[in-house]
């Protein structure tokens, strides 16, 4: 095991089985947990508004971390209580026209978020393995003239890496803003020079926060005052946005580069050890610079079914995406396999042999 993976699973509970689910909810550090529950304490002993002005420091570096690692000053980025209550005051605060570009392959949550408030999407051109085109989307977008263009940098259903930055570019180039919705690609690829107008992420997930926050980055002026004022007074957890601002700590202090190398890395090594079970598809490319690794089952096997199995008699933990996940991409369930950095070849291994027998 590498120095990095040692230390990450020191920094954590021992696991009570195989955690392969980063891309659903990370594990939490000890110190990440205690920074909450000692913010938790702090609030009983001396009130909620007391405590919370004790903790407006702390607040403020995670807030400049975030900053940091998406190109964004610490005053662009706020607290959410996750990525789609950032994407949903993006799109409640927009005072222009309701037409937003994205990709076939779009979450489909987010797709329910943009037709709920009354946005109309219309496609940006991607090949076969769902990546954006960069070249087609430029004539596209200078064609249809969308008000707004959104894309996720990486799929919640697809280990598929977007090349946000060239698209960035292009939306530049007609004046349309770009919003990303990072929450698969924070604290797993470099989320720092994106160009994105707004870049929106959840904790839980390859940050290692606690559940139930999240961060939005906007460029000033793309979030009215209001918006901001609103988002100033509303109740909030303050001990989650503690044990974020912790686990962003932690993050930086790792090297962000080091955990893209070593995610990358876990990506690799997961595909080319699944991609000899009998019967099952890894849809991912070996060298897709992700940690998620997407697994089309046999005909007949229920990747539900699975998973439960897996998890009630073998205590490995990962994801079934159903085709809800990405409706204009995906045509039947998959199983989404997402170790982070501390995976050992053993687990991989484990994973492989049952999935072998559990078909």
């Amino acid at each position: 095991m590498t120095d990095l993976a040692e230390q990450w699973r020191a920094a954590r509970p021992s696991t009570a089985g195989v955690h392969l689910d980063s891309a659903a909810c990370s594990r939490q550090s000890f110190a990440a947990v205690d920074a909450a529950a000692a913010h938790a304490r702090h609030e009983a002993e001396v009130g909620g508004y007391v405590a919370t002005e004790a903790a407006a420091p702390a607040l403020h570096a995670g807030r400049a971390a975030a900053g940091a690692l998406t190109g964004f000053a610490a005053d662009d980025v706020v607290f959410t209580t996750g990525a789609t209550h950032a994407l949903a005051l993006l799109l409640s605060d927009w005072q222009g026209g309701k037409k937003i570009a994205c990709l076939p392959g779009e979450y489909g949550p987010n797709l329910v978020v943009m037709a709920r408030r009354g946005f109309h999407t219309v496609s940006l051109p991607s090949d076969g393995e769902g990546r954006l085109d960069p070249d087609a989307a430029a004539r596209a977008l200078a064609d249809e003239r969308p008000a707004l263009a959104h894309v996720t940098m990486l799929g919640s259903h697809r280990g598929v890496v977007q090349p946000v930055a060239a698209i960035a570019a292009a939306c530049r180039e007609q004046g349309i803003p770009l919003i990303v919705d990072a929450a698969q690609a924070f604290a797993h690829l470099d989320c720092a020079d994106t160009g994105a107008d707004a870049v929106y992420t959840s904790s839980r997930k390859w940050t290692a926060g606690p559940r139930g926050v999240g961060l939005l980055a906007t460029r000033p002026g793309l979030l009215t005052d209001q918006a901001r004022a609103d988002l100033a007074h509303a109740e909030v957890n303050v001990a989650a946005h503690l044990g974020l601002s912790v686990a962003l700590g932690e993050h930086v202090a790792a090297g962000p580069r080091h955990i893209q190398a070593r995610l990358a890395e876990v990506g690799a090594q997961t595909r080319t050890v699944l991609a000899e079970v009998p019967g099952w598809q890894v849809v991912e490319s070996v060298d897709e610079p992700s940690a998620i690794t997407t697994l089309t089952p046999p005909d007949g096997v229920d990747p539900l079914e699975v998973r439960a199995r897996l998890i009630a008699e073998h205590g490995i933990v990962t994801t079934r995406a159903g085709v809800e996940r990405a409706p204009g991409e995906m045509t039947r369930p998959a199983l989404r396999v997402s170790p982070h950095v501390d995976v050992t070849t053993e687990e991989l291994e484990l994973l492989a042999a049952l999935l072998t027998v559990l078909r």
